[in-house]
């Protein structure tokens, strides 16, 4: 008599808003149905969240349904966001977004419950964990919680319950050295305030995943690691998995870019970028404009000045002024429209990157040992900046403060641009960072084992 038919694994995947929570969400979903080969049949959805703030967003989402035509996509729709008066940040349309999704995580769960197969596991965003952690677990289903800054950073969110009355000058936090009060951002110190309540609501069902996934590598943090992993952070939390650095699922960027870069000589080339929701004033434009003019390095340089891709109308010649245009059009090239920074940085070209330090910029670059000029801008860039500097990734200059505190002058960046571009230190050290990053990915790797723990796990939930 024939055994009874199974079903087949059915991996779900629901990142949140903003590219920089997107991106890692795809990347995972890449990952997930590269491994797929170790199951029968294996599905794969990718949960989109609607609706989207960027045309970032938007282009990734459609690139990587190109790429992956073999996963399926569910389209779920956030509970409107609600403008509110009460703090200092609650009209910027990210955190506003961050706010719907959380509040929409109940919906979330039903909206799980209809798709066919029903989901063996779900990797979601910590902004959906206070509503889907316990349900899912209730349903039978296991849920991991995807984060998506460095494991430090975590080990801090993951504490902020417990740390209200106790941030100065420095933040403590039970197994690490501690945090300087200066590289946390000011909102946390508002208790009230829109992102502080998410990070500590959702933060509080941490305990009712199944694991956390974080997209670092031992070499890269092996304290916070071995502190979470360990328990001594906090001795509620689930299974710690590390897997970074996350594997890009090789999307192309628009060919003028690399058509510009495939013209300049091996590691000469700083590319400057800010992420995706960081707008730097006009008049910092300018004299970041100045200080890559006087650095004489070739580079190539993405703006931004608006939060919201979308709304950013200003033409380059206005913001920038002919004169820089002219002096520095044989050796840098300056883009206002979106590119695939993991492509840029693999270039070999590429020999320097200035960024605010978000976490999968660090990431990308130590995937590929790029050095790094730090300028954290808001966040936890500042402590991201930290562990890029303790690594040996690059070099951070603190007197440049939180984003907007102060207006950094040109010839003070091109001092720094010199410094990371052409001494050895940097590069050298960078090149063992991505060195480090590869081994994680190799045969007994960290990384690599604990992605096929994940993969183990959901096998033997379906088998049992």
């Amino acid at each position: 008599m024939d055994s009874p038919p199974t079903n087949p694994p059915h991996l779900v995947v629901c990142p949140s808003a903003g590219i920089g929570h997107l991106t890692p969400f795809l990347r995972l979903a890449s990952m997930l149905a590269a491994a797929s080969t170790s199951f029968d049949s294996c599905r794969i959805t990718l949960v989109i969240i609607r609706p989207t703030l960027s045309s970032a967003e938007a282009n990734q989402i459609n690139t990587f349904l190109c790429t992956h035509p073999h996963v399926n996509t569910s389209e779920f729709q956030t509970l409107p966001c609600e403008h509110s008066s009460d703090g200092p940040n609650t009209n910027d349309p990210f955190l506003l977004q961050y706010d719907a999704i959380s509040r929409s995580a109940h919906l979330l769960v039903h909206h799980l419950s209809t798709l066919s197969p029903p989901p063996s596991a779900v990797f979601s965003d910590l902004m959906f964990a206070s509503g889907i952690n316990k349900p899912l677990t209730d349903l039978g289903i296991l849920n991991y919680t995807i984060i998506t800054s460095s494991a430090r950073f975590f080990s801090f969110m993951a504490t902020l319950p417990y740390q209200r009355g106790k941030r100065g000058d420095i933040v403590e936090i039970p197994g690490l050295s501690p945090i300087l009060g200066d590289d946390i951002p000011p909102i946390f110190s508002n208790p009230d305030h829109i992102f502080t309540r998410l990070i500590e609501t959702n933060c509080k069902h941490l305990h009712e995943a199944k694991g956390i996934v974080i997209n670092t590598f031992d070499f890269f943090e092996p304290e916070s690691i071995s502190a979470l992993q360990n328990g001594k952070v906090l001795a509620s939390l689930p299974p710690i998995f590390p897997i970074g650095p996350l594997i890009p699922f090789g999307s192309k960027i628009g060919s003028n870019k690399i058509s510009w870069l495939n013209n300049q000589p091996s590691k000469s080339v700083l590319f400057v970028s800010f992420g995706s929701r960081t707008a730097m004033s006009k008049d910092q434009i300018k004299e970041l404009a100045e200080g890559l003019d006087r650095s004489e390095m070739r580079f190539l340089w993405v703006i931004k000045t608006t939060v919201v891709d979308k709304e950013d109308k200003e033409e380059l010649r206005d913001l920038l002024g002919e004169a820089f245009l002219d002096n520095t059009k044989e050796r840098g090239l300056v883009v206002k429209d979106w590119v695939n920074q993991e492509e840029v940085l693999a270039h070999s070209a590429i020999g320097g990157f200035l960024t605010h330090c978000g976490w999968n910029s660090v990431m990308e670059a130590a995937q590929r040992g790029v050095p790094l000029l730090a300028w954290p801008l808001h966040g936890d860039q500042r402590v991201n900046a930290g562990l890029v500097e303790k690594a040996g990734l690059g070099i951070w200059e603190r007197s440049w403060g939180w984003g907007g505190d102060k207006l950094v002058k040109g010839g003070v960046i091109a001092k720094k641009i010199k410094e990371m571009m052409t001494t050895e230190n940097p590069r050298n050290s960078a090149g063992k960072v991505g060195e480090e990053a590869t081994k994680a990915w190799e045969i007994d790797g960290s990384s690599r084992k604990s992605f096929e723990t994940l993969i183990e796990k959901s096998r033997r939930k379906m088998n049992g």
